[in-house]
C-alpha cells in the first residue's frame, strides 16, 4: 500500500468514527490548511470503550494469556511497525510538520518498545519469604510462608501528546500490554493520524478485541472523561504540567493511580574545559530540533564566563544556520510549531521578555511565510523573575547566561519548579560526577544530550511528573503488588 493510499484510508477511518461532540479540524502546520475534520467522540464513547476494556480484562482474553503468548503477539506488532515504517513516518511528518528524516529515524525505537517489553512478559514475578511472626495474644512464634504477586492494574487510560505521536503511543502501549492490562487510549486531537494506523496494526497482530480501545477527541472532553471514569484504575499521561495537575484532581473520585510525564525547563551547563565545538552543536540542536517542542529540550544554557562570548556566538550562529521548512523541502532541519495556538504562546513569551529588557541576539520573530514557523531565538540579559526564564515555552527559544563557579552554576540550574533533565559539558571527570548528584533532575546527561535507551528509566523531579517510564520501572508502573500469607 502506498503512502498516499494509506493516508486516504486513515482519513476515511478517522472521519467515519462515531461521535457526539464538536467537529475537530486537523491542521497541517506547514500550510495552515485543513487535513481532515472529525467528530469528538464524546463521553458516551468513553463509557462504551471503558466497558469493553473492563469486559475484556475480566474475561482474561489478554491478561490471562501466558506471558510467552503475549510476547509473541507483541513481537508481531513490532514487525508490523517495521513493515509500515514508511507510512507511519509520512503520517507523523504530515501531521506535525517535522522533517521526514526525523520521523523516519524514530520508527525503529517505536518497534523496539514492543520487542523490549515482550521480553518482560515472561519475567513478571513476585518474591517468596519464609518468616516467623508472633501469634496474636501469645508469645509463640508462628511459621509463615509468604509471597507477592504482580498483577495488572486492569483498565488503564493512556493519553498521548502531539509532539511525538507514534513514539509516545508505543512508549505507553508496550508496557501496558506486557503487563496484561486492558486500555483506552487517546492521542492528542492535533495528531490522531498515526494512532489510527497503529491501532489497526495492533489488532492485525492478534491483540483481542476490547483490549485496546482507541478514542479520538479533545482533552477537555474525551481526556477528562477518561481521567474521571470510576472503572479506570490508572492513567498514564504525557503533556503539560498544567493538564497534569487537572488529571490529579480528576483522579480523586476513585483514587486512581496516576503516572505523569510533564514539562521541563532543562538547564545545560557548559564549562571552559568542555569540547566547545561539540557542546555548542548539541546545545543548539537540543533546543532548536523539532522547533523546541520536546520536554527535555535544553532551554536554559549557562556558560562559564571565560568562554561565554564564544559559546553565545556559536549558538547564535547555529540558530541562523538551522533551515526551517516543511517535510518535503530540501535541506529542511526543523519544522514549524504545531498550531496557531502554540505560535501565539511562543511569540507571547518572546514579546513579553523583550518588553521587560531581555536582549534578542538573534531570532525573536515569525518567518515571513505560510506555516507556524518561529526563527530559532537566542536571548540574553534575562533575569529569574521573567516568565520566559521560569516557564516552559515549548518553542525554539533559549536563554544563555554566564556563571563563574560550580556553586553558582548549580544554583542557577536548580532554580526552577521543574526537574526533568539537565546536562553538563566538562572534561573534569570528578566535577562531572559531582554535578550528576547535585543537579536536581530525573535525567542528567554528561557530555551528551538527547540520549535514550529502552532499558533506562525516565521520569521527572518536582513538577516534571510522577513515576517512571522505560526499563523495568516502565512495566512495574502497570502492575499492582499483592502479598499472600499462608500459615504452615
Amino acid at each position: 500500500m502506498t503512502s498516499t493510499a494509506t493516508l486516504q484510508t486513515v482519513l476515511d477511518e478517522l472521519t467515519a468514527r462515531p461521535g457526539t461532540g464538536e467537529k475537530i479540524s486537523v491542521i497541517n502546520p506547514v500550510t495552515e490548511e485543513q487535513i481532515v475534520e472529525f467528530t469528538d467522540c464524546g463521553a458516551q464513547a468513553v463509557d462504551e470503550a471503558v466497558a469493553r476494556a473492563k469486559a475484556s480484562f475480566e474475561a482474561g482474553v489478554w491478561s490471562e494469556l501466558p506471558g510467552r503468548a503475549r510476547a509473541k503477539i507483541m513481537w508481531k506488532i513490532a514487525d508490523l511497525i517495521d513493515e509500515h515504517a514508511d507510512e507511519i513516518a509520512h503520517l507523523d511528518s504530515l501531521n506535525t510538520g517535522m522533517p521526514l528524516m526525523q520521523a523516519t529515524l524514530g520508527l525503529p525505537n517505536c518497534a523496539e518498545f514492543f520487542r523490549y517489553y515482550a521480553g518482560w512478559c515472561t519475567k513478571i514475578s513476585g518474591n517468596a519469604y519464609d518468616v516467623k511472626t508472633a501469634g496474636i495474644a501469645t508469645d509463640t512464634w508462628v511459621d509463615m510462608h509468604t509471597y507477592t504477586l504482580k498483577e495488572p492494574y486492569g483498565v488503564v487510560g493512556l493519553i498521548f501528546p502531539w509532539n511525538g505521536p507514534i513514539f509516545n503511543a508505543c512508549a505507553k502501549l508496550a508496557p501496558a500490554l506486557a503487563a496484561g492490562c486492558s486500555m483506552v487510549v487517546k492521542p492528542a486531537e492535533e495528531t490522531p493520524l498515526s494512532a489510527i494506523l497503529l491501532n489497526r496494526l495492533i489488532h492485525e497482530a492478534g491483540v483481542p478485541e476490547g483490549v485496546v480501545n482507541l478514542l479520538t477527541g479533545y482533552g477537555h472532553t474525551a481526556g477528562a472523561a477518561i481521567t474521571a471514569h470510576p472503572d479506570v484504575e490508572k492513567v498514564a499521561f504525557t503533556g503539560s504540567t498544567e493538564i497534569g495537575k487537572e488529571i490529579v484532581r480528576a483522579s480523586a473520585g476513585n483514587l486512581k493511580k496516576v503516572m505523569l510525564e510533564l514539562g521541563g525547563k532543562s538547564p545545560v551547563l557548559i564549562y571552559d574545559d568542555a569540547d566547545l565545538q561539540k557542546a555548542i552543536f548539541m546545545a543548539s540542536m537540543g533546543i532548536f530540533v523539532h522547533s523546541g517542542q520536546g520536554c527535555v529540550c535544553g532551554s536554559r544554557v549557562f556558560v562559564q564566563r571565560g568562554v561565554y562570548d564564544e559559546v553565545l556566538e556559536g549558538i547564535s550562529n547555529m540558530a541562523n544556520f538551522v533551515k526551517l521548512g516543511g517535510p518535503d523541502e530540501e535541506g529542511c532541519m526543523s519544522g514549524p510549531l504545531i498550531s496557531q495556538k502554540q505560535l501565539t504562546r511562543v511569540m507571547g513569551y518572546i514579546d513579553e521578555g523583550k518588553s521587560e529588557g531581555a536582549e534578542v541576539v538573534t531570532g525573536g520573530h515569525r518567518l515571513d511565510r505560510k506555516g507556524y514557523f518561529v526563527h530559532p531565538t537566542v536571548l540574553t540579559n534575562v533575569n529569574r523573575d521573567m516568565r520566559l526564564y521560569q516557564e516552559e515555552i515549548f518553542g525554539p527559544v533559549v536563554t544563555v547566561l554566564p556563571f563563574d563557579d560550580d556553586d553558582e552554576a548549580v544554583a542557577m540550574a536548580n532554580d526552577t519548579t521543574y526537574g526533568l533533565a539537565a546536562t553538563a559539558w566538562t572534561n573534569d571527570l570528578s566535577r562531572a560526577h559531582r554535578l550528576g548528584k547535585r543537579l536536581q533532575a530525573g535525567t542528567v546527561t554528561i557530555n551528551c544530550q538527547l540520549v535514550f535507551d529502552h532499558a533506562v528509566p525516565f521520569g521527572g523531579y518536582r513538577q516534571s511528573g510522577w513515576g517512571h517510564e522505560f526499563g523495568q520501572e516502565g512495566i512495574d508502573a502497570y502492575l499492582k503488588t499483592k502479598s499472600v500469607w499462608a500459615q504452615l
